[in-house]
């Protein structure tokens, strides 16, 4: 049996109570950061939503129950008619090469060209093709719009010189675990809205803040009864 401090005459300083609700308040708190991470990356192409997870005997082990999963459901596609704007209408991710060597998934397929033929995103990370290779375009385009991504991903060129397309490779669209993805998901000339429902973040979000306000209260008065318990105590 775990052991109580004792206050004088016996009385027991049971702190279960307390701790339960800064464990509760805590875990209120970063919930509600879940919730305006969300909130800011409404504006973000390709921001997927966190879902706060929420593990059993949270009242006892605090915010270490707590984490989140991805909401993967694909957000509203937005046409733009630019050649190098790519989205995905399946769930998927492209394969983006950072500097440092390591690989990164994005739904962001905002792409740019540089002026040696690579395909890039808009902070500069090669794009991978199916193979994992950085994609080159074999011919520089003087106009992108001669550029042609197919829904498969298959990239080509014109090449003004042999008068057709000339194969470019493939985008390498891969899922959470980074397994190829072989449907006929890409959409050239579009962008993906994120797949947020900023009323539904809010109203959620206002549901935790009056449950925090609620222990809020409640460790107020325990912390009273408590200190009032302890003067009551000093004065026998």
């Amino acid at each position: 049996m775990t052991n109580i401090p004792k206050l004088a005459a016996g009385i027991r300083m049971d702190g279960n109570g307390l701790a339960q609700s800064i464990n509760a308040m805590q875990m209120e708190m970063d919930i509600m950061g879940i919730f305006g991470e969300n909130i800011v990356g409404f504006d973000k192409v390709g921001y997927q939503r966190k879902e706060a997870v929420i593990s059993s005997f949270a009242e006892y082990i605090g915010t270490n129950a707590l984490s989140y999963s991805t909401d993967t459901q694909v957000g509203r596609l937005v046409r733009t008619g630019k050649a190098l704007d790519i989205a995905l209408s399946e769930k998927g991710y492209f394969q983006v090469l950072n500097p440092d060597g390591s690989i990164e998934l994005t739904r962001d397929g905002r792409f740019q060209l540089s002026k040696d033929g690579e395909l890039l995103t808009g902070s500069g990370q090669k794009v991978l093709s199916a193979g994992g290779e950085p994609i080159v375009l074999p011919v520089v385009p003087e106009d992108v719009n001669l550029i042609n991504i197919g829904l498969d991903g298959k990239i080509g060129v014109f090449d003004s010189e042999k008068r057709g397309l000339v194969p470019a490779g493939k985008l390498g669209i891969v899922s959470s675990d980074g397994t190829l993805v072989g449907d006929n998901s890409v959409r050239q000339g579009y962008i993906e809205s994120s797949n947020v429902a900023l009323e539904k973040e809010f109203i959620e979000m206002s549901n935790y803040n009056r449950s925090f306000e609620a222990n809020r209260q409640m460790f107020k008065i325990q912390n009273s009864q408590l200190s009032e318990a302890i003067q009551t105590l000093g004065r026998v």
